[in-house]
């Protein structure tokens, strides 16, 4: 056998073991999918016990479905777009996610933050993600009118126009039946009680399922 015909077979065998150990990463993402949420204090569940926080319950939720779910919860309180724009790198290459919750910007809007810097900041976070392999699903927020008719239409609009321009999963308003809801809010105003945090699942879920899906479909 010629050297050329060696070299020939060595690179195909190497190219069908590449495929191959690829063809197994692909299998583990469809049986284990990962759920990655970017948030602030109302997904790192301020004030309500660890075991009662809308991302377990999400988890559980989910596990029906997908039962090798894992849910990552990065949220910090107090986060901004700007620290979630600046840590999401080193989450995504850790946690290498199928699915990324990105549901910061409230903090943004309660500092009067230009709306400039927030588009600009949620759409890096959103390239990052995309480039990284990972699904996006971007989740709203909504501000009271004192902050003025301009910015708080603005602030709305913000997380729809996104979502259309990169093609996101969408929760226009994460909060969406919590925060005009009696007995749903703390006493502050800005945070969900323990007995909002289903809803808040319930919320999250269904753009979730939706992405995770087509990758969890055995192929006919």
């Amino acid at each position: 056998m010629s050297v050329f015909a060696l070299l020939i077979m060595t690179g195909f065998a190497c190219s069908q073991v590449h495929a191959e150990d690829q063809a197994q990463v692909h299998a583990q993402k469809q049986t284990e999918p990962k759920l990655l949420i970017v948030g602030d204090s109302i997904s790192a569940g301020f004030g309500i016990p660890v075991e009662e926080q809308w991302p377990l319950l999400l988890e559980q939720k989910l596990r029906d479905r997908f039962p090798q779910l894992t849910v990552v919860v990065a949220a910090i309180s107090g986060d901004t777009t700007s620290g979630g724009r600046s840590r999401l790198p080193a989450l995504l290459e850790r946690h290498k996610p199928d699915v990324t919750l990105l549901a910061l910007g409230g903090n943004d809007a309660l500092r009067g933050t230009p709306l400039s810097l927030v588009r600009n900041n949620l759409t890096a976070m959103i390239e990052a993600t995309q480039e990284s392999g990972s699904e996006v699903v971007l989740a709203g927020m909504q501000i009271p009118p004192n902050y003025g008719p301009a910015y708080t239409e603005g602030f709305r609009t913000l997380y729809i126009e996104l979502s259309g321009s990169y093609n996101t999963g969408l929760v226009p308003f994460l909060l969406e039946g919590v925060a005009t809801v009696d007995g749903m809010m703390q006493d502050d105003g800005i945070h969900p009680t323990t007995e909002a945090q289903p809803t808040l699942a319930d919320n999250v879920a269904p753009e979730v399922i939706k992405l995770i899906t087509p990758q969890t479909t055995p192929a006919e």
